[in-house]
């Protein structure tokens, strides 16, 4: 309801009614949108954000349901149907496209296929498929939604790429790229009834954001680590929080499983009358069936993930406390030595995300998955300061005891495996050393990552948010065939989470006239009519009866 409100009085006002609807429409939707992603996981983002699209295109009746599932599954099997002929597309993409021929939008496309399959080889060759137009006539005959069906059966470990371009083309750009943590927005929306709950994700750590956004709006607050024995101890503190508006801070909720229902019945006896206006309850917890489903829907709900992509990724780094705060970001104050600290805090924010990012390639990025956080880049950025503050005017910087401090101790504390930290240490001396200091420094191979021109904070960000949505595999050192399996398993988990979400919509229709009920007794009844009859038991006894001779 209170979106509902905020966008009347936010949205841009007009008396043309057509105009007015359209500002009302936008506003709501994008701050729908921000609202939910703030409490949603990294790898859901993108998934929500096609969800909604999807139920705007619904709505406008712009949506084929039988395109829908086909995108979704593939279709199902059914043995038979025209041999493959070709040697490069795999039998089940071959069979998916003969099963979306079927559909009346794709109708000729299969035989188009085998009559030109020298044109959709080019579209299966390319690194960037998704950007690749469909062989004539095709890319002209079908909308952009129908295109993403042919290029799953194609090319699926491009899909989520095109379904990051599709969303960018129906809805915008903002909906593909979540805006950065904010404690303040989250504390706005909170009130004394409304606790504020971080979900907790492995490396993640809201505790150092937590406390200076205590200290710089100037109140005390109290923590404690829920566990064994500590519920009493929690309730005490909430009751003296109420009464003299401090913050109280429980940490590890899923830790205290048994004491979550006296927590509910704490945070239900709540109320304005009797609790002080600046009480806030801060909750942290990994996702548990077993925490209040009460305190969720009530409660103003964070994430606080290492943001997906390196563009993201360095934003969120800028975001964020210590490189945040003006007066850390100036604290190098001699000329010469301060362009030199911004530059090389861009480079440890770049170096940061490059190693986070290399975790999404599996076994390719790092032998161990590590859980590499913001309290790495924290210490490092402060340490950066400490010792710039100390080189002599003129002295060279000491880019050795820099790459110690950072890759032997704080990133390399975490690494267990000797091949792991070489490859630590020689991403971290590509991007700490004197060459990267000049403008326009290549940062990666293809040059289209570079050193941005020195400028305040938000100069910074402003060429951070220039950088290109999507990262090639050749920023990390890779080879572009790193993303097939890294892209295929991103489509498989989104797909598998998109049908989580479509129990309700059994009943939808398709172009076709056939609800999803009717499609799946269909499918039901193929199956059992391509089932061998049962095995007549009796007979087979008195066939073959038991002997017991030996």
């Amino acid at each position: 309801m209170n979106l509902f409100i905020l966008a009347i009085k936010n949205s841009t006002k007009s008396k043309n009614l057509g105009q007015r609807l359209g500002a009302l429409n936008d506003y709501f939707t994008f701050s729908l949108y921000r609202n939910i992603c703030r409490s949603l996981l990294e790898k859901d983002k993108l998934l929500f954000s096609f969800l909604l699209c999807k139920k705007i295109m619904e709505g406008a009746g712009e949506l084929n349901a039988a395109a829908f599932y086909f995108l979704l599954t593939g279709g199902v099997a059914v043995p038979g149907g025209q041999p493959n002929p070709t040697d490069w597309l795999s039998d089940k993409s071959w069979g998916e496209l003969g099963r979306l021929s079927d559909l009346p939008a794709y109708e000729g496309l299969r035989d188009h296929f085998a009559a030109n399959a020298a044109k959709w080889k080019v579209l299966y060759d390319r690194s960037d498929a998704q950007n690749e137009p469909l062989p004539a006539p095709w890319h002209d005959k079908l909308l952009p939604f129908q295109r993403l069906c042919v290029l799953r059966c194609i090319r699926p470990d491009k899909v989520v790429l095109a379904i990051q371009d599709f969303v960018v083309h129906k809805l915008g750009k903002q909906f593909v790229e979540p805006p950065p943590f904010d404690l303040q927005s989250c504390y706005d929306d909170s009130s004394v009834i409304a606790p504020l709950v971080f979900i907790l994700s492995p490396g993640s750590d809201p505790m150092a954001s937590l406390l200076k956004f205590a200290n710089d709006k100037k109140v005390k607050f109290a923590s404690i680590s829920l566990g064994q024995g500590q519920g009493e101890r929690a309730e005490q503190m909430i009751v003296h929080g109420r009464q003299n508006g401090t913050w109280v801070v429980l940490q590890n909720c899923h830790l205290a499983v048994s004491w979550m229902p006296d927590l509910e019945r704490i945070v239900e006896g709540i109320n304005r009358d009797n609790t002080n206006p600046k009480f806030r309850l801060w909750l942290t917890t990994y996702p548990s069936d077993k925490f209040p489903v009460t305190i969720l829907q009530n409660g103003v709900k964070m994430t606080n993930e290492p943001p997906k992509g390196l563009k993201a990724n360095l934003i969120g780094s800028y975001m964020q406390d210590p490189i945040s705060d003006p007066e850390f970001y100036d604290s190098v104050t001699e000329k010469p030595m301060a362009v030199r600290f911004r530059k090389l805090i861009f480079a440890l924010c770049f170096f940061h995300a490059i190693i986070q990012e290399r975790l999404k390639f599996g076994a390719l990025g790092w032998n161990i998955p590590y859980e590499y956080n913001n309290s790495d880049r924290r210490i490092s950025v402060q340490q950066l300061s400490i010792f710039l503050n100390n080189t002599e005017e003129g002295a060279p910087i000491p880019f050795a005891a820099l790459q110690y401090c950072f890759g032997q101790c704080n990133y390399g504390g975490r690494v267990t495996d000797d091949k792991d930290r070489r490859c630590l240490l020689v991403i971290l001396r590509r991007y700490y050393n004197d060459g990267v200091l000049e403008d326009g420094a290549a940062l990666s191979s293809s040059g289209n990552y570079v050193m941005p021109e020195d400028g305040t904070h938000a100069r910074y960000i402003k060429q951070i948010q220039e950088l290109p949505l999507t990262t090639d595999p050749e920023v990390f050192g890779m080879h572009d065939n790193a993303n097939i399996t890294k892209d295929q398993n991103e489509t498989n988990k989104m797909f598998a989470s998109i049908l989580l979400t479509q129990t309700e919509s059994g009943g939808s229709s398709g172009s076709d006239g056939k609800s999803q009920d009717e499609v799946m007794d269909e499918v039901a009844t193929s199956l059992l009519d391509r089932l061998p009859e049962n095995f007549d038991i009796e007979q087979a006894q008195l066939k073959y009866p038991i002997t017991w001779a030996q």
